[in-house]
């Protein structure tokens, strides 16, 4: 006898339960209220562009960016205090990433884990949340008085390295670590020393989270008013227009952040355009800075095989 087909529908074993229901209403109520925070965050970021850029539009061209400040600084442009803030900002970078990438690599690759080790790595943590006016008298009293560099884009620029360097090492710890051991065991078993497989392998596949610190300083840097107003940036500084070198590291030098600052407390009857012009190519260039930096950090992780 030949079995008939079995027709009719199958009564499902994985048909939707009411725990399932709950579930996905519970998932779907867990996403609309993480996307409004994500809003939330978002759109008060864009509301102050905004509101940068629509007053700042009327002194907002090149020629603003290129001039130097007139009539006691209510007219003209914003040129010393742009390189002076490129100064700081590179001198500081180019102190500070190499410090800090190296101190990072003896204390993941190198150092034992034992209290003195231990307590180091607490002081860097503690020392990424020392008020910035801490960093400023700090600077004031090692650079400026003590090795006797006077006020000046070198002592400036000093302080601001001393401020960033703790964020360099944290990031870039965080990124050696995340390197797989077994990169490192199959150079030993070739025969490679420590120093070449961290220079070869460890430091290359690294690169991309050592420069999300590096972003880190950038911003900060830029953005800090404190520290080097009390160790080098100074009211006003007479310079050339379009002059690319107009500061010595021993002079001082004026700055976005201070020059937005003076603008908005010091100087009377400013047109309200050119504060907020400042403070528009102040944001530019650290985004654009940020955005170099994110360009290359994904271009390296691209390039990861793993």
């Amino acid at each position: 006898m030949n079995p008939t087909p079995q027709t009719g529908t199958v009564s499902g074993h994985f048909a939707r339960t009411p725990y399932g229901a709950r579930k996905e209403a519970f998932e779907r109520l867990a996403r609309a209220v993480l996307g409004l925070m994500a809003v939330c965050m978002v759109a008060p970021l864009l509301a102050i562009v905004l509101h940068l850029f629509i007053h700042a539009w009327p002194s907002l061209n090149l020629e603003f960016l290129l001039d130097v400040p007139r009539d006691h600084m209510r007219a003209g442009g914003i040129w010393p205090a742009f390189v002076g803030t490129l100064y700081l900002v590179g001198i500081s970078l180019a102190v500070a990433a190499p410090i800090g990438v190296l101190a990072a690599v003896y204390l993941n690759e190198y150092a034992r884990d034992n209290w003195f080790n231990r307590l180091v790595q607490l002081a860097v943590i503690n020392l990424a949340g020392v008020p910035s006016i801490v960093h400023a008298l700090f600077g004031l009293g090692a650079f400026v008085y003590g090795a006797r560099l006077g006020y000046s884009v070198l002592a400036a620029s000093l302080t601001l390295a001393i401020m960033t360097l703790p964020v360099i090492i944290a990031s870039t710890r965080e990124a050696l670590a995340a390197v797989p051991m077994a990169f490192r065991e199959a150079c030993w078993n070739v025969g490679a020393t420590r120093w070449q497989t961290i220079r070869a392998v460890v430091l290359p596949n690294a690169l991309s989270g050592i420069l999300t610190g590096v972003i880190l300083q950038v911003s900060r840097a830029a953005g800090e008013t404190a520290p080097i107003m009390f160790t080098g940036a100074v009211f006003y500084k007479a310079v050339q227009r379009g002059d690319l070198f107009p500061y010595h590291l021993k002079e001082q030098c004026m700055a976005l952040a201070m020059h937005l600052y003076t603008l908005a407390t010091q100087v009377p009857n400013v047109p309200e355009s050119m504060t907020y012009a400042t403070a528009v190519v102040l944001l530019l260039t650290v985004l654009l800075v940020n955005a170099a930096a994110i360009a290359i950090r994904v271009w390296m992780r691209n390039r990861k095989r793993w």
